[in-house]
């Protein structure tokens, strides 16, 4: 029974038989893993990049204003702060949400690297017979 789990025989078209081993099904498992993450990463870094438009537009707005205090937004509440200390938190939220935005680039680039990695593992061993794109 546990040979059975660790590998089994796949029948090609062309009548090749081909080994999968557990090995062969934990990359393959990776693989999928990685370019599942890939996709959250570019909705998160999507995410990211309105986020510091957003920041920017406010702080561009912040300097227009002839007011001397600004509602500033935090959580669902609306807090009244001086425009110094307005702009002073914008700069702080930037710089956070631009390093955010650094590790989530930094992470995409790591696993394209497994990803990249694992396909040219697979595409050793299987060929055309595995399809490991988008």
């Amino acid at each position: 029974a546990r040979e059975s789990c660790d590998t089994f025989t796949r029948t090609m078209s062309g009548g090749k038989a081909e080994e999968v081993t557990w090995e062969d099904q934990q990359h393959i498992c990776a693989f999928g893993r990685f370019n599942t993450r890939v996709h959250e990463v570019n909705a998160e870094l999507k995410a990211k990049a309105k986020m510091a438009e957003d920041l920017e537009e406010a702080s561009n707005e912040l300097i227009v204003t002839d007011d001397d205090s600004v509602r500033f937004g935090v959580g669902e509440t609306f807090v009244l702060v001086e425009n110094d200390d307005a702009e002073t938190m914008l700069e702080k939220l930037l710089a956070e949400t631009n390093a955010e935005v650094d590790a989530l680039e930094l992470e995409k680039k790591e696993l394209q690297s497994g990803m990249a990695e694992l396909k040219e593992k697979l595409y050793k061993k299987f060929g055309n017979s595995i399809n490991l794109e988008e």
